[in-house]
This record gives structure tokens, C-alpha cells and sequence, in this order.
């Protein structure tokens, strides 16, 4: 699973067809897209990764809490095109992406999982077009995939 984590003040994301909004305050904004070799360990790994990171400033101003410390929540959006491969030609490839049927059950169970640990939890529509707003803050942008070997 590959999530781009963005340190947000506020996001949101709105969907046409189905009509659909969500929105959240101070936390994460995360863009998920999963692989096909993605399991539940890959997704607990990654459930654990996402409401531990530690990227927001403590009273220090040093980046010490994560997102249960400050209380704050996560917009989850499913984003297939992280997984585009652009090293040839100049179109991506998403063969590296879940197909819809495998991924769309990951990206929910990965909603679930953060839920369960106390963050609340907005998404968007799997595989509708969405327009998503953020207020990126420092900015911090983080990449978190894991990486070992399974």
C-alpha cells in the first residue's frame, strides 16, 4: 500500500455522481492506493504507521505528536494513480495498482483499522472523479509504504 500523508489544518473532498462530502479539521489527509500484493499485515503495518506518525509540533515546536495525540482525524481518499509507473514513455502504467474488486475492500479495511484506534474518519467515493481541498500545513507531505520483505 502506498499513502501520500499530508499534515493538514483543514481538507475536504467533494464527489458529483454520487453526491458525497466529507471534511475533517486539523489531522491527515491520506491518498491511498493499494497493491496487488497488499494482505491484512500490510494494512495493519500501515493502520499503525498512519495514527502514530509523529509530524505534528509538540509544545516545543518540535514535530513530536501524531494525530491520537492531537486528536485530530483523517480524510481517507483511495488514489489509484500513486501507483502509476512513469519510467516509460510519458504515460503511466497502472498495472502496479490493486484491481477495483481487491482494492476497494483494502482501502475500506484500512478506514476501519484507523477508526478502531479511537481517529475519526472521513473518505471520499471509491473509484468516482473527486475534487479534494487541503490547507497542507508546514507543508508536510510524507510518503509511507512499507517496503520489507513480507
Amino acid at each position: 500500500m502506498i499513502c501520500v500523508v499530508q499534515r493538514v489544518s483543514s481538507a475536504s473532498v467533494e464527489v458529483e455522481s454520487p453526491q458525497h462530502k466529507s471534511s475533517i479539521k486539523s489531522g491527515l489527509l491520506v491518498l491511498a492506493a493499494a497493491e496487488p500484493s497488499d494482505d491484512d499485515a500490510v494494512i495493519t503495518w500501515t493502520v499503525n504507521k498512519l495514527v502514530n506518525l509523529r509530524i505534528f509540533a509538540d509544545d516545543s515546536g518540535r514535530m513530536n505528536r501524531s494525530v491520537q495525540d492531537i486528536e485530530g482525524e483523517v480524510l481517507l481518499i483511495s488514489q489509484f494513480t500513486l501507483a502509476g509507473n512513469c519510467n516509460k514513455g510519458h504515460r503511466p502504467s497502472f498495472i502496479g495498482a490493486a484491481p477495483p474488486e481487491q482494492a476497494a475492500p483494502m482501502i475500506e479495511q484500512l478506514g476501519r483499522g484507523i477508526r478502531s484506534t479511537g481517529v475519526p474518519v472521513q473518505t471520499g467515493v471509491f473509484g468516482a472523479t473527486m475534487r479534494v481541498t487541503s490547507v497542507n500545513e508546514g507543508p508536510v507531505t510524507i510518503i509511507v509504504q512499507r517496503t520489507d520483505d513480507r
